[in-house]
């Protein structure tokens, strides 16, 4: 039997691989956790800023990575490879809040995950907006397939959501400005889908099978966006793996 390298099969292996960075991150990543655990048993430091702090550690192995990306396969595959660390994040960060809310039982508001200061209406809206962006750039640059047109439908849909609960989130504001209450953030709020959504509460929808869709109309907030962005999560791998597919073609032909 031939033996076939992963990556004849799994391009994208190539790109995700740290390459002479591995051994720094493990490295790092080890230093990093212990150091941590420590600032928030011991120092009583705050999650997220012992979150962020790790990522600053390891920050400096994956600026090398990228680096090396940029000189391998061009700046296309590195703005690639930089989107799937960041949403590789930001699903970790939707994955622990699912895992605070419904194993570790914490009320929906302290369900934060390990950026608690990032859990912001503000800044949904512009990491969706800039997912979006990034993700039409790369479609310009090669990442097409049904894979990749895929993502970009399930990340214009997300990202309108997202500018729905924008819209929704200022006009709350705007009402308990006009009540005399400034100290309140209206956090949280349902968008097209899930419990007290859209689709659920809508006139047009009333009388309908469509306010009444089990989960789709029922789930709490926390779960419809876990499932977004474990959706794009689970698009992104395979569109960004036929992109490497191509460009090794593309490569291999020159």
């Amino acid at each position: 039997m031939i033996h076939v390298p992963a990556h004849r099969y799994l391009p994208l292996i190539d790109l995700i691989h740290l390459r002479s960075q591995t051994m720094p991150f493990v490295a790092l990543l080890m230093v990093s956790i212990a150091g941590g655990a420590l600032a928030v048993t011991q120092a009583r430091v705050p999650l997220w800023q012992a979150t962020v702090g790790a990522l600053l550690v390891l920050l400096p192995t994956f600026v090398l990575k990228w680096r090396e990306d940029a000189r391998r396969y061009g700046g296309a595959a590195m703005t690639l490879s930089v989107l799937l660390a960041l949403q590789g994040f930001h699903t970790v960060e939707h994955i622990a809040q699912w895992v605070q809310y419904y194993v570790l039982r914490w009320p929906s508001f302290l369900s934060n995950g390990l950026l608690s200061a990032a859990n912001s209406e503000w800044v949904h809206f512009v990491w969706n907006w800039g997912f979006l962006v990034v993700c039409i750039f790369l479609m310009r640059a090669g990442m097409r397939g049904w894979w990749g047109w895929l993502l970009l439908a399930v990340a214009t849909f997300h990202t309108l959501e997202h500018t729905y609960l924008m819209w929704r989130f200022q006009v709350t504001l705007r009402e308990l400005g006009a009540l005399g209450v400034t100290d309140l953030q209206p956090q949280g709020l349902p968008g097209f889908f899930g419990r007290d959504g859209w689709l659920a509460t809508a006139d047009i929808t009333q009388n309908t099978f469509l306010c009444r869709l089990p989960g789709i109309t029922t789930a709490p907030r926390i779960d419809v966006h876990f499932w977004w962005n474990v959706g794009e999560m689970a698009l992104l791998l395979p569109a960004a793996n036929d992109f490497m597919r191509r460009l090794n073609a593309a490569r291999d032909m020159a």
